[in-house]
């Protein structure tokens, strides 16, 4: 049950066991001064930039990684994300979980189960898998595949390439192996960490464009799962027509659907920008494709959320205080087959139009709506 919304009402918390008795507004600590801070401030709560006193705080898995574990959060706490979150946002353990949770079904002979974790594309991680990603590249003469920084964001480092001699750059960097010594301070550096992947070549088209669907879950426990996915997004296009050849090979406006990378494309219109709200997207396949197709495609991508998450589920440190906003990037093939191209766990809040502006503040008030710290 949701309880009406609204600040500066009389709230019960628990300290130490008992109950405590306290009168005010939700106090609130971030750094951010986007969408986020506008919620706040719309349901009169009040800021704070103590590091312990705050009943909400929205802040950078920086700061999660630096500060959390030696915290000691109070029962009415509540922070914007999971300990671990990277399990399911960093490119290479996404993969990792997704694989092992296919083999686990598969060696207990539930064929039909692993078939639902068929939505993500051939991957390997480099410089790990390196051997076993050539001999793979060697069964596919002429295929395209994408070179994906682990730890980068909004499309950087990223390239295309349909031969081992165009990543001659990369293996340069990767010539450094780690010493046999355990001693860290004897190891070797290493190379960044790429994700290789077959690039999905047959993407579906939209005025000959390609593009992808940003969707929001939000997850309030991994203990028992419980998930909820936003009803509003948006389809991201890109400001070329697509063409997979040679000659574009090194475009990324043509092939990377990230708004961070369209807005500087030559001839990038501020004011239509690059995005399409979900309701409109939908109506437009169903149009072309009719309802039951695309019911059945909102029903896949919905599938692949709710595995990916049952993935990282046994290994993620669930937390009564916390709480994670996803945003999924699914990319559409030309058969209507849904795409899992990765998840983020700090989906940008800040909004480049009016229209991103309801978005996003629409999605944040309904998280605090469903956590309901009041």
């Amino acid at each position: 049950r949701i309880r009406p919304l609204g600040g500066g009402e009389a709230m019960e918390r628990r300290a130490g066991g008992r109950s405590v008795e306290r009168t005010g507004p939700i106090r609130f600590r971030t750094t951010f001064r986007n969408v986020i801070y506008d919620v706040f401030k719309a349901r009169n709560w009040k800021e704070t930039d103590s590091d312990a006193d705050w009943d909400v705080a929205w802040i950078d898995t920086g700061w999660m990684r630096e500060f959390f574990d030696s915290m000691h959060l109070e029962e009415h706490q509540l922070i914007n994300h999971f300990r671990n979150h990277y399990e399911l946002t960093r490119k290479d353990l996404l993969i990792k979980n997704l694989k092992r949770m296919q083999r686990s079904l598969v060696r207990e002979d539930r064929l039909a189960e692993a078939a639902r974790f068929e939505f993500y594309p051939q991957t390997y991680v480099l410089p790990a898998d390196y051997g076993l990603f050539v001999e793979e590249f060697k069964q596919q003469p002429g295929a395209f595949w994408i070179m994906k920084p682990i730890g980068k964001a909004q499309g950087k480092g990223i390239f295309l390439f349909n031969k081992l001699s165009q990543i001659s750059d990369w293996k340069k960097d990767s010539r450094w192996k780690p010493s046999a010594s355990r001693d860290p301070q004897e190891q070797a550096p290493q190379a960044e960490t790429y994700v290789v992947q077959k690039y999905l070549e047959n993407p579906l088209l939209i005025g000959g464009k390609k593009f992808d669907l940003r969707i929001y879950a939000l997850v309030t426990s991994y203990s028992p799962l419980t998930v909820y996915l936003y009803r509003s997004g948006f389809a991201r296009f890109s400001n070329s027509r697509y063409q997979i050849t040679k000659n574009t090979l090194t475009d990324n406006y043509v092939h990377l659907t990230n708004a961070a990378i369209q807005k500087t494309a030559p001839g990038y219109e501020k004011d239509v920008g690059c995005k399409w709200p979900l309701r409109s997207f939908k109506l437009h396949l169903i149009s072309q494709f009719g309802v039951a197709r695309i019911d059945e495609l909102f029903l896949g991508i919905q599938n692949i959320i709710i595995n990916s998450l049952l993935a990282v589920q046994k290994v993620m440190i669930n937390d009564k205080h916390c709480f994670e906003v996803y945003g999924y990037d699914i990319m559409i093939d030309d058969m209507l087959k849904p795409w899992l191209i990765e998840v983020n766990s700090s989906p940008s809040i800040s909004a480049d139009s009016q229209a991103d502006y309801d978005l996003k503040y629409g999605l944040l008030d309904d998280v605090y709506t469903i956590l309901d710290p009041e």
